[in-house]
């Protein structure tokens, strides 16, 4: 009897093309679906860049990461603090000091049409105040003694430390409490949070009082502070820090650039929408005062010649 012979099975060369099909599948509805959910969220964009800038040894763009979906009441980045308080805060407390180093990178995330017009108003409040500061302190800023620099959402006031304390003290001058209290008395009229911010040159320290040069930054600090809640600032707006001299503005290798680093930062923070308004009445009232005392002034020598005669008179003599 003949033996079948066994028929030798054909490859199927084209079987590939099932699973690729497949996996072509998969990645053409995965991007559709990614491009359907995308749209930036700077927010976690900036957390991301935070701590990738942490982790590869560069410094933070803010001293505390930033917390995604939070609602920022008072705050600041590194060296750029900001702050719009929420609609919700506007008519009750405010919030901790202590939060405030945390809020400027959130500033410039997409934002409703109502948070841009607290925005922009915040922004014209800040103008005013800084065109009243420079006013205020023109005869130190000058001298260079003093700079104020406005920013987006914070105006920032330079202050150097040689003509507030004396050498590895942290007692006020007399003459600084007088220029301080010119800046006291800017800040009491509005209600914008303020940081200040003490910094030292790299000579060091070591006293009983100031075992280091964080203890001198951080009391220079509290002493302007404390004399900022003795002109009438609401002790609530305000918050210190001391860096030491871990910030220095210049290199610390000539005595002109340690001159510069020793220095108090007073940081004035964006606020919420209806202090602009308010500020801006004070200022068309104060406006109206002054040209009606210009008016009622010009108007005395013709309404009542006799009467400025004597003071003519008095002035020769």
């Amino acid at each position: 009897m003949a033996r079948r012979t066994a028929h030798e099975e054909h490859a199927n060369h084209e079987a590939w093309a099932i699973p690729y099909a497949d996996l072509m599948t998969l990645l053409l509805a995965f991007f559709v679906v990614m491009y359907a959910i995308s749209s930036l969220n700077e927010g976690k964009y900036r957390v991301m860049a935070d701590a990738l800038t942490t982790a590869f040894g560069g410094a933070p763009r803010t001293i505390t990461q930033v917390q995604v979906g939070n609602q920022q009441v008072q705050g600041g980045g590194h060296d750029s603090p900001s702050v719009i308080r929420a609609p919700s805060m506007t008519g009750g407390a405010m919030s901790d000091p202590t939060r405030l180093p945390s809020m400027a990178s959130q500033m410039t995330q997409p934002v409703s049409l109502r948070d841009r017009e607290h925005l922009q108003r915040a922004e014209r409040q800040l103008s005013r105040i800084a065109e009243r500061l420079n006013l205020s302190l023109a005869p130190l800023v000058d001298k260079g003694v003093i700079n104020v620099r406005r920013t987006e959402l914070w105006i920032e006031v330079e202050i150097n430390s040689d003509i507030l304390f004396p050498t590895g003290s942290a007692t006020l001058e007399a003459s600084a409490r007088q220029t301080l209290g010119t800046l006291a008395d800017v800040l009491r009229d509005v209600p914008n949070g303020v940081r200040v911010e003490g910094h030292t040159d790299n000579v060091p320290i070591a006293t009983a009082q100031y075992p280091s040069n964080w203890e001198l930054s951080a009391t220079r600090a509290a002493s302007v502070v404390h004399l900022f809640a003795d002109h009438g600032v609401q002790p609530q707006r305000l918050a210190m820090m001391g860096y030491g001299e871990f910030r220095p503005r210049e290199s610390n290798d000539l005595p002109e650039g340690r001159n510069r680093n020793r220095r108090v930062m007073v940081i004035i923070l964006a606020d919420s929408a209806a202090s602009a308004d308010a500020l801006a009445d004070d200022v068309v009232a104060t406006a109206a005062e002054q040209a009606a005392a210009t008016t009622t002034d010009s108007a005395t020598p013709a309404a009542a010649p006799e009467a400025a005669q004597p003071a003519a008179t008095r002035g020769v003599h």
